[in-house]
């Protein structure tokens, strides 16, 4: 008996030891991380339990190492809802894992504030974010038309600015810029956006940030960011057709009507017209469109008209590694003046001397590669070769070619702390009648770093730093007012610093504030372009850079009511520059313009915004709105400022001090109504030359000193599952406005479109 329990007692040691050791072995879970909604591969999700984690790869794959026996498996990606698997391991295992696209507005997956994904409610900076839904429903043909609905966003006949950063220049020089797929697109020579260039047919989010970025992405983005993030070929093949026609009514003072009833005249209007195509093919995505314009302004003999195709190519060598090429290239012309006869009868109609017409084609090639190595560190190549032909009117001829290329390394550690890295660069050269008749070229050469911390599930801290290099090269003496004078190389070099903070005060509230450097050095524009526009714009070869910084205090809320997901955001911020650049009036004699370093600005405000998606009660409803409100200032205001400014008020040139918009949409099964409006509140100062030389602008403002108020209107209908008509109609009140002096803005137009999805 003592034999038979003592036999008992060694198979219990022996069972437990089996099963001891059992759970202290390994065992592989494998599968892939993929879009509940369009089964689409996530790339980047992250797989964790406890210290132990993983990310998936280019394909959604993921494979990981875990103790055997049960865990609780935590999958996330930003912009997705996190979910949590409760697995019991006995052995290696393969498990796919679907996630479900989140409805809070906060966990909006952006990219352009640290070059790698983060949710909208922990960046530290004020971001806002469009999805392509807005611009399809709003018959956009360009992105500048539907950045006007975002808050604390003006375009100024084709030049943005954020938050009254910038006035306006006659096309040269911009401090924000503008990205293509986190690639610099400005033209440049001129630091200018063309904006017909940009394949918004394409879009899968654009993203604007707002304050000094020059720390991550150099000179020209010290006011802030536009990065359209293009579109990607789905499981599914999609193919999209739209066509839309613009009618323009008479202007409210029918004086100004120039098209005549024996039609003499074309009546005003506008035709677009694209088809778009995204498919996979095996390890190959593609993704390609085809845009044509044709436009005859309400502004007589005014007119563009393009084509422009996009094909977007990437093909996956590995589950590690990618490479692809984008390329875009526009053919086309057009015809433009620069200010009107008058501001009554002839207000639609050019003066003499001031028409430009150009026939020009451009194109541009950005050949990337991807890798993750086998610690999971990004690796990323990205490059563009950019070339510009504009033949333009009265020698204004101008050609240039911008090569681009950059290295970046991103690298996540377990404690959620990450850190970019890379050095970036480009080379250009143009030639233009512009500049002297001379050819002169430009290079910069930087070097980054951003440390991205985040402590706990409560602090998100981001400090990040930027040496940058720029040079031009211009012949050693240009004519300048007929008179020879030196110019050749110009180089320097600045360090420039931001940091930022986020801190999660509530489930769904969030405090941020940051402090970004800015800089900005003069373009080949700026410095050289010498032409006529009805006045003279003269070369200041002795322009050199302007620096300055950008502060904001921010608090992000987000909220629910009934179905409705929203978020509030309230920020005041600061934005200060040192030696700003702006064209200036040059005197009476010369009578024109010359860009010239005017002093040291401030710029105080407050921007208030609110969106939100989702049903109040059985009320669909899509919103985006939002008030900014700014204090633009020069430091030391005396008789020189006062020399080139309209007002005697301490107030810098071409800004709206008041502004308020609001884009309110609801959808139904079949319908969609959307209603927009936007308030300007009066420009207070421009430039003395135009207040007091130009035909009628003195009057006109004298007589509209009140700002005004723009209404939009627009319905949609699902007439099957995917074709759609649609009517909208712009300045239903027919109001006569500028937004900039002695250039009207468009009459009451009705516009009908056709979009059909196979």
């Amino acid at each position: 008996m003592l034999k038979g329990i003592d036999l008992r007692i060694k198979c219990t040691i022996l069972a437990l030891f089996i099963a001891l050791v059992i759970n202290g072995q390994e065992v592989t879970l494998s599968g892939r991380i993929f879009d509940e909604g369009n089964n689409e591969p996530l790339i980047g999700a992250t797989i964790s339990i406890g210290e132990i984690g993983t990310i998936s790869d280019l394909d959604g794959n993921y494979s990981i190492s875990l103790p055997t026996g049960p865990v609780d498996l935590l999958v996330s990606y930003i912009g997705f809802e996190t979910k949590t698997l409760s697995i019991d391991l006995k052995a290696n295992q393969i498990r796919d894992i679907s996630l479900k696209e989140s409805t809070n507005l906060l966990q909006t997956a952006t990219i352009t504030s640290g070059k790698f994904e983060k949710a909208l409610g922990e960046i530290t900076v004020s971001m806002e974010v469009l999805k392509p839904k807005l611009i399809e429903n709003t018959n956009t043909s360009k992105i500048s038309e539907v950045l006007e609905k975002v808050p604390g966003v003006n375009v100024i006949d084709g030049q943005p600015n954020i938050r009254g950063g910038s006035g306006y220049s006659y096309g040269a020089g911009s401090r924000v810029l503008l990205l293509i797929d986190d690639i610099p697109a400005l033209q440049s020579d001129s630091g200018f956006p063309n904006w017909d260039d940009i394949p918004f047919e394409l879009t899968n989010q654009i993203e604007i940030l707002k304050g000094a970025s020059s720390a991550l992405y150099g000179s020209s983005a010290m006011n802030g960011i536009i990065n359209l993030r293009t579109d990607f070929a789905k499981l599914e093949p999609e193919t999209k057709v739209a066509s839309a026609y613009t009618y323009y009514a008479d202007p409210a003072n029918k004086d100004a009507k120039w098209w005549g009833e024996n039609g003499s005249d074309t009546i005003p209007h506008s035709f677009i017209s694209y088809i778009s195509h995204k498919q996979k093919f095996g390890k190959l995505d593609f993704v390609g469109s085809l845009f044509f314009k044709n436009q005859n302004s309400w502004n007589r003999a005014t007119y563009i008209k393009y084509i422009r195709g996009n094909v977007n190519l990437k093909y996956r060598l590995s589950d590690r590694l990618s490479v692809g090429v984008n390329t875009n290239v526009k053919d086309g012309y057009n015809q433009d003046f620069f200010y009107w006869q008058n501001e009554t009868d002839l207000s639609l109609q050019g003066a003499a001397g001031t028409f430009s017409n150009s026939d020009n084609t451009r194109f541009i090639i950005d050949p990337y590669l991807t890798y993750f190595d086998k610690n999971k560190n990004k690796h990323k190549l990205i490059s563009r070769i950019y070339r510009v032909r504009n033949d333009v009117s009265n020698n204004r001829a101008n050609k240039s070619i911008l090569y681009y290329g950059e290295y970046q390394f991103q690298k996540k550690f377990e404690n959620n702390f990450t850190i970019t890295s890379g050095i970036a660069g480009n080379v250009n050269k143009t030639e233009a009648q512009l500049f002297s008749n001379a050819t002169i070229s430009s290079n910069n050469i930087a070097a980054y770093l951003q440390l991205d911390k985040k402590f706990g599930d409560k602090l998100n801290a981001s400090l990040g730093g930027r040496y940058e290099r720029n040079q031009i090269e211009a012949p050693d003496s240009i004519l300048v007012n007929s008179v020879l004078e030196k110019a050749g190389t110009d180089t320097e070099s600045k360090p420039v610093f931001r940091v930022g903070l986020n801190y999660k005060l509530f489930e769904f509230t969030y405090l941020r504030a940051s402090l970004g450097q800015a800089y900005r050095f003069p373009t080949i524009a700026e410095k050289y372009i010498s032409t006529n526009v009805g006045f003279n714009i003269s070369p200041n070869v002795d322009l050199f850079s302007e620096t300055g910084w950008s502060a904001e205090l921010g608090v992000k809320q987000g909220f629910k009511v009934g179905e409705f997901n929203g978020l509030l955001d309230l920020a005041v911020f600061r934005t200060s520059y040192n030696d700003m650049m702006e064209f200036t009036f040059t005197g009476v004699i010369a009578l024109g313009f010359q860009s010239q370093n005017i002093g040291n600005t401030d710029i105080n405000g407050v921007d208030f915004n609110v969106s939100g998606t989702g049903k109040i009660g059985s009320l669909p409803l899509n919103l985006l709105a939002g008030y900014t409100y700014i204090d633009p200032k020069f430091k030391d205001f005396g008789e020189l400022e006062m020399l080139s400014s309209s007002s005697e008020e301490n107030v810098l040139k071409y800004r709206f001090e008041h502004t308020a918009k609001i884009d309110l949409s609801t959808d139904y099964p079949k319908f969609n109504i959307g209603l927009s409006s936007f308030y300007y509140s009066h420009m207070k100062a421009i430039d003395k030359l135009f207040n007091a030389f130009l035909p009628g602008i003195a009057n006109y403002r004298e007589e509209n000193n009140k700002g005004f108020t723009i209404f939009e209107a627009r319905a949609s209908y699902l007439i099957k599952e995917k074709f759609k008509i649609s009517l909208l109609a712009k300045n239903l009140s027919n109001k006569t406005y500028t937004l900039r002096p002695a250039l009207i803005n468009a009459p009451f137009n009705v516009a009908f479109r056709i979009d059909y999805t196979f």
